[in-house]
């Protein structure tokens, strides 16, 4: 048997390099196909529950690949339903997913998955826990997969139906590991993994203009979600340093042709700070921007975060706010702030469950 430490883990091969690696093996081309159902569609997590597969080749599958799989170490259920998982990677490194309930049992649930895409976070907007984490690596396609698949499940079992959305808003920046996480969605919409639609998926960024283009001419078909949270340079500048390089210009033009190729409107984040982005003039600033690409907006209640000198912006100013963008045709809805109690809200994902290794039963 070779050595477990150079073993190449089968689950980071697409279907073509799957099927050269088992032909090489002496296998016909209906083996990958197999091998590929199991792996994807049926989520094993050993070589020997591929039970239509030939005991042999089982054990050669065993001894020339890994089959890996992230852990799930915490769970934490918030009071407001909202379940937060700690996910353990093969390197001993933590990521957190969120899934997010709404709705109810009358009317039908909205079950949402946030998830990550690297392990940290190289940017560093200033109101974020997760830019306070060191940035350690791009997670992989199966390791963006696993975190579906995971919050998935518990959807499943804790309201009888699967998720129903799925956004990319966790720990890291995904348009800084732009490959990983296409190959991610590919396997996660594709009929013969986990099928999902393109349209329940959106994508979130805090800016990378030349990226957003790159999308635009890949013909994606999720949605794209900008962290804006302030409508002119200056003050963008303080809180979210990639606006330097990517100034709201650039950004703007990004997202024009991002909606010329893909028809899709795009929507605006902002998360309002107290006495900093939540005046009328802010207000009058981020209407104009709006009018740039169609779209909308999300009003984002603060979740405060340590370290940061942030406070939340009080209701009666929020719904202020909201009414003056209204009054100007922007499209707006408030996101009330969701598992605050458990540290799974939006800016607060920062790993803490590395702390710790035990897992809380919800």
């Amino acid at each position: 048997m070779r050595d477990p430490l150079a073993q190449v883990n089968i689950r980071s091969f697409d279907a073509e390099t799957l099927q050269a690696h088992i032909a090489e093996m002496g296998q016909k081309p209906f083996r990958a196909k197999q091998v590929h159902h199991w792996l994807w569609k049926k989520h094993v997590r050993h070589f020997h529950e591929m039970t239509d597969l030939p005991a042999a080749f089982r054990d050669q599958l065993a001894q020339q690949f890994v089959l890996r799989h992230l852990e799930t170490t915490i769970t934490q259920k918030s009071s407001d339903n909202t379940l937060k998982l700690g996910f353990s990677l093969h390197d001993g490194k933590v990521v957190e997913g969120v899934m997010i309930p709404t709705g109810n049992k009358t009317k039908g649930y909205r079950l949402t998955a946030c998830v990550s895409s690297q392990v940290g976070c190289s940017l560093d907007c200033a109101f974020c826990a997760t830019a306070q984490l060191k940035m350690s690596r791009n997670l992989y396609p199966d390791e963006i997969f696993d975190q579906v698949v995971a919050l998935d499940q518990a959807a499943k079992a804790k309201y009888g139906t699967g998720l129903t959305n799925i956004v990319f808003m966790g720990m890291g920046e995904p348009l800084l590991n732009y490959a990983q996480v296409m190959e991610s969605i590919r396997l996660i919409t594709a009929p013969e993994a986990l099928g999902m639609s393109p349209r329940r998926i959106t994508l979130s960024t805090s800016g990378i203009s030349k990226m957003i283009r790159k999308m635009a001419d890949d013909r994606v078909k999720f949605g794209l979600a900008l962290s804006l949270h302030a409508a002119d340079n200056e003050k963008r500048n303080q809180i979210m340093s990639i606006n330097k390089t990517n100034p709201l210009e650039d950004l703007a033009d990004a997202l024009a042709h991002f909606h010329r190729q893909t028809g899709s409107r795009i929507t605006f984040e902002y998360v309002l700070l107290k006495d900093f982005n939540d005046t009328a003039q802010d207000a009058a600033l981020l209407a104009a921007f709006t009018k740039k690409v169609p779209s909308k907006v999300n009003l984002i209640e603060y979740n405060p975060v340590e370290n940061t000198p942030f406070m939340r912006t009080p209701e009666n100013r929020m719904n202020d706010f909201r009414h003056w963008l209204e009054s100007k045709g922007v499209i707006v809805s408030v996101r009330k702030s969701r598992g605050k109690d458990i540290d799974a809200a939006c800016g607060q994902l920062a790993a803490k469950a590395a702390a710790s290794s035990s897992t809380e039963k919800s």
